[in-house]
């Protein structure tokens, strides 16, 4: 059991929920966390965590949250001090690799969510999550296609989703290897070949 601040604001508790839950989810399967972790984890009982979250779905959903905020103000941060359409996907790429770099336990819980049957709340705002990043590559591409960057040709919603597979398949291989910083590692070159294939030849 790990020891947490006794005394939080009711804001401050449901935001260590969070971290509590992001961090277990590093550290095994997210299907797997219970209510009883999150409290051990966080030094509390089940009844003080189930004053700040009515159902662990409320917990998840809190944690979504989290995740699709944060990533995408990371992006848009990182796009918007790029001096070019191409650099800002680039800086995208880069920044979403960090943030997986320094939260290992976000992709498991998306994937997971994903997997889920059924319709749960947290299943859609994943869904959600994507289709935003989605929309935000899409813009940036038709940038660079009327700039004369990218590939006039280029089919904006097939290379958005090669995007984002790409980051899916470099965190793939890092879990697979049991290596988190492998993501850092290989990012930059696999960048550069997704680069190769959108930008204009002329």
């Amino acid at each position: 059991m790990n020891e947490r601040p006794q005394y939080l604001s009711a804001e401050e508790r449901r935001a260590a929920t969070v971290q509590a839950v992001v961090d277990l989810a590093a550290e095994r399967n997210p299907a797997e966390i219970t209510t009883t972790a999150i409290a051990d984890r966080m030094g509390l009982t089940q009844g003080a965590l189930f004053r700040h979250f009515p159902t662990k779905d409320a917990i998840l959903e809190a944690t979504m949250t989290w995740v699709g905020e944060r990533l995408l103000v990371r992006v848009d941060q990182a796009a918007e001090g790029a001096a070019s359409p191409a650099a800002a996907l680039e800086a995208m790429f880069m920044a979403h690799i960090d943030f997986v770099a320094r939260h290992p336990g976000v992709p498991r819980m998306l994937f997971g969510e994903l997997q889920r049957s059924g319709e749960t709340l947290a299943k859609r705002m994943v869904q959600t999550l994507l289709r935003q990043y989605g929309q935000r590559l899409r813009r940036l591409m038709e940038a660079g296609k009327a700039q004369g960057e990218l590939d006039a040709e280029l089919d904006v919603d097939a290379a958005a989703v090669l995007f984002i597979g790409t980051i899916q398949g470099l965190v793939m291989q890092s879990l697979l290897a049991g290596k988190a910083s492998r993501i850092r590692r290989d990012a930059p070159a696999v960048f550069a070949i997704y680069r190769c294939g959108i930008e204009s030849n002329t």
